[in-house]
């Protein structure tokens, strides 16, 4: 990769770089390492799924973390979390100074056929490095999200913070994921009434299918369509079955016709958080105007509790799902994720599963109503 001329341009009140191919064009945020807004372009579309918060370029408080000043599209948390209990002598920013401080730009190349970008990051709290890199390739709708952690010890729960943004009518979108063996609504206070937030789905509740989920009213909430509970803001976490060969997450919207997917390794991030933010927070600057916004969080961690909760013994990691990694200085962890996004044909309603080709270079999402949709993906990125 060369260093390319790069003038940052303010996008949505974020001076970011920008990332293109043929069928995708996407930002990164200089501070935080925001990826997002992106463009997917195929077929005559342009599809934009990810969320960006309506605040993007309103003057904020200066005690506002900057993860909040920026908050769109994806990010990379380590560690993810609130991190409002400090772990030992660290207190880290919430979801991490990788969601906070500005990265630093070490090669950019965008060119027709593979574009690519090189940011780095020297952490303080725990002394250490974090280098992003996110490549694009023609004739792939995916992108390529890599983040390698070195020279850091002890441990760390770490993640990834997609968010999209649905369209406005009730449960325009179907959620679906590949089998999961654990699924509990967030056993906390996920929202305090007292000060303006509110959540209904049952503190702790377990579940086994995204379709019967138990409210607090003693209703059953069906998650596995969205947007969906105007007023509430919910969270709840699955894990992903460690012996796939890939575990996914998918969207698929059949009135507008495309599909959102993501693919990771389920024994790098464990689970996948819901966060269901759909204009529950009264207070600033949520203000009751981020609706619609479903947040798809790849994960190895407790909740969105932080470093101590995950690196304590905790209700999961009893159970034997691991929710933090032991780092070890001389060996960086790496952690691959890939997003992507496709027209589908008519009659694509939720995905019901997705299949590799036999040479692991490209990927077929079947429906439940038996209409395909291919993409070429390359699976041993995750490896």
């Amino acid at each position: 990769m060369k260093l390319q001329p790069s003038a940052l341009r303010t996008i949505l009140g974020q001076p970011s770089w920008r990332l293109a191919t043929t069928g995708i064009e996407a930002y990164i945020t200089a501070l935080g390492g925001h990826l997002g807004p992106v463009t997917f372009a195929a077929q005559g579309k342009k599809i934009s799924p990810f969320s960006v918060a309506p605040w993007h370029s309103e003057p904020r408080d200066p005690a506002t973390p900057n993860v909040l000043r920026v908050l769109r599209g994806d990010f990379f948390c380590c560690p993810f979390g609130g991190n409002a209990k400090p772990f030992g002598k660290e207190k880290h920013p919430v979801h991490g100074e990788s969601a906070n401080q500005p990265w630093k730009l070490e090669a950019l190349q965008n060119a027709a056929a593979e574009s690519a970008i090189h940011l780095s990051l020297q952490t303080k709290v725990r002394p250490g490095r974090i280098d992003k890199l996110i490549w694009l390739y023609r004739g792939h709708p995916a992108i390529y999200d890599r983040h390698i952690i070195s020279g850091m010890r002890g441990l760390m729960d770490v993640g990834h913070h997609a968010m999209l943004k649905f369209p406005d009518e009730i449960a325009s979108g179907i959620i679906s994921t590949s089998p999961f063996v654990h699924g509990q609504v967030y056993p906390g206070q996920f929202e305090d009434a007292a000060a303006g937030g509110y959540s209904i789905l049952k503190r702790g509740a377990f579940f086994d299918n995204l379709q019967k989920v138990p409210q607090m009213d003693g209703g059953i909430a069906d998650l596995s369509r969205y947007p969906a509970r105007r007023g509430y803001e919910d969270l709840v976490m699955l894990q992903a079955d460690p012996n796939l060969p890939f575990a996914w997450t998918a969207v698929s919207f059949p009135k507008q016709r495309y599909v959102w997917f993501a693919l990771k390794n389920p024994r790098i991030l464990r689970g996948t958080i819901f966060w269901l933010s759909n204009g529950g927070r009264h207070y600033a600057p949520w203000s009751s105007r981020h609706v619609g916004v479903l947040g798809l969080e790849e994960v190895t961690s407790y909740f969105h509790d932080g470093l101590a909760e995950s690196a304590a013994r905790n209700p999961l990691n009893k159970l034997g799902f691991s929710t933090a990694f032991k780092l070890d200085a001389k060996h960086p962890l790496r952690v691959n994720y890939i997003m992507a996004c496709l027209p589908t044909p008519a009659g694509f309603d939720g995905v019901k599963r997705i299949e590799p080709d036999d040479a692991g270079e490209s990927v077929t999402l079947i429906s439940h109503s038996g209409k395909r949709a291919k993409a070429r993906v390359d699976l041993a990125f995750l490896v």
